[in-house]
């Protein structure tokens, strides 16, 4: 209820109290979606500051502020050293606006996702503060204030559209009505419940509550409470600070959970499959039992031949086909088969090992998903995630990509820098002084590597090939001929404040090359 109707008329009461006799002497962003208003009396400062982010809006009042000296933009510099004479709240709607000398208005207007500080003069909309929401220049503040009838006939004659009518409760408000059976009462027991809200709206306590997770501002007893306020500025600070830390527990808790659940489904997803292939080998012995019927009948099997039909003593003298290698002689089909059967069991011993130590990481990923979802509490968790769980909660720095791409001619590894980093990067640290370098004459372009081969010099094909590819990897791509120079790498060299990717080359050689891609 932080953006609440209710909330916010409780809110901007107070904060006409408190801003009486204030001016303006600074506006301004350093984050993302965030707005700072600086108000001062000469005597002392007070802040307003704006969470505008898509996913939370919230307005906090923090007792001081230090803004960056960096990446930090001043914003509606009319408002600056014009003082405060009013604050309105819009009836029934989540908006108000504080009034400033020279019939200037900041308009904080508190819709979700939607939500934006507008700035009028007047009547018309100069400047918004998130200027995709491209709707708030249509605004006119004269026609924000929204009615609603609040007599027994209207409600009455409203019972299937409540909630369309009375659209300043929200959410919370309507859950806590329905927690009290509101939606299966008579008429004259939901009118009693509305009564008993608004009484709790029009005269509220401030607290901050939980349910099912949820931590909420309410000014209606629902949910477990927390925390419980008389003054509104302090309700929502305090609100702010708490849901921030709860996001970052419930964010922190579902990165740990997204990580470990899909490797406890895939290690199930891993036994399952190799019970079902050592079943099949279980029951899959013929190997050896061909292999005993070939050494039975050496006498009747023929160098040559690729199969035979045999009498099959397990099986009841049943004739069985068996194929044969017609290179080898019987008893080198027969070894063949008994190595295979002696792979089968090999096979069999790994998958029982395989699946023992299956068993034991899913024991163990269990336990760790258990101990991350009862934790309640940031710090525990954060305790428990990097320390007893042994799993950190933010993504572990990936291995960095390399700084080239890597292609093969007539054994000769040609390495290509990516862009201008990564060309520092391929030159000074993953170069050998012996390699061959190349880059596109007098443009920007890629540096290229031939990798040397120790007792082997650059074949003159291959430093041709080079050559294209630098030159097809430059400014000159397109052009139908182009110079590339090439020396060896220890005579190139970078000098200190250099941009990235420039470098100064001696004893340079050039070649005059069609640009072409590698293939």
């Amino acid at each position: 209820m932080h953006n609440n109707f209710y909330f916010l008329r409780q809110l901007s009461r107070a904060l006409k109290e408190k801003l009486a006799g204030f001016t303006v002497v600074s506006c301004f962003t350093q984050q993302k979606e965030e707005l700072v208003l600086e108000f001062n009396n000469s005597t002392k400062s007070f802040f307003v500051r704006a969470h505008l982010q898509s996913d939370f809006c919230c307005l906090s009042f923090p007792e001081t502020f230090v803004r960056a000296r960096k990446n930090s933009v001043d914003l509606f510099s009319t408002v600056i050293l014009r003082k405060v004479e009013s604050i309105r709240q819009y009836e029934n709607e989540r908006s108000f606006s504080i009034a400033l000398e020279g019939n200037l208005h900041l308009l904080f207007k508190m819709h979700g996702n939607r939500s934006n500080i507008i700035l009028f003069n007047d009547t018309t909309p100069v400047e918004i503060f998130r200027n995709h929401q491209k709707a708030d220049w249509k605004l006119t503040r004269t026609g924000l204030d929204r009615t609603v009838d609040w007599s027994k006939d209207f409600f009455l004659a409203h019972q299937e559209t409540l909630k369309k009518v009375y659209f300043t409760f929200g959410k919370i408000v309507w859950a806590y009505l329905n927690e009290l059976g509101f939606e299966e009462a008579d008429p004259d027991i939901r009118w009693a419940l509305l009564q008993q809200a608004l009484q709790f709206l029009d005269h509220p306590e401030f607290m901050i509550c939980e349910k099912e997770g949820e931590l909420f501002l309410s000014l209606v007893p629902f949910g477990k409470p927390r925390n419980t306020f008389s003054d509104p500025i302090h309700a929502i600070d305090a609100f702010y600070h708490a849901a921030a830390a709860g996001n970052t527990f419930f964010k922190e808790k579902e990165f740990a959970l997204r990580q470990l659940k899909p490797l406890l489904e895939s290690s199930r997803s891993y036994i399952a499959k190799s019970r079902q292939k050592l079943e099949e080998i279980r029951k899959d012995s013929s190997y050896k039992a061909w292999a005993d019927l070939i050494m039975a009948n050496l006498d009747q099997i023929k160098p040559g031949i690729e199969k035979i039909t045999l009498n099959d003593f397990y099986r009841n003298q049943e004739p069985m086909e068996l194929k044969l290698k017609k290179t080898l002689n019987a008893q080198q089909n027969a070894e063949l088969y008994y190595r295979k059967s002696k792979n089968q069991q090999i096979e069999i011993q790994k998958l029982k090992e395989s699946i023992a130590a299956k068993e034991k990481e899913i024991g163990i990923l269990e336990i760790k998903i258990a101990t991350v979802e009862k934790e309640t509490d940031l710090k525990p968790l954060r305790k428990t995630v990097q320390d007893a769980v042994g799993f950190k909660t933010k993504k572990e720095k990936q291995a960095a990509p390399l700084p080239y791409h890597a292609v093969e001619y007539k054994g000769f590894k040609i390495w290509i820098g990516k862009n201008a980093e990564s060309n520092d990067q391929l030159t000074l640290k993953y170069s050998f002084k012996d390699d061959l370098w190349l880059h596109a004459k007098d443009v920007a372009g890629s540096h290229v590597l031939i990798k040397y081969q120790s007792g082997k010099k650059f074949p003159k094909d291959v430093i041709e090939r080079a050559a294209q590819l630098a030159a097809y990897h430059s400014k000159r791509k397109n052009e139908s001929l182009c110079p590339v120079a090439f020396t060896l790498k220890k005579f190139v060299r970078k000098r200190k404040g250099d941009p990235a990717g420039a470098v100064v080359v001696e004893r340079e050689e050039v070649i005059l090359v069609e640009p072409m891609q590698y293939n």
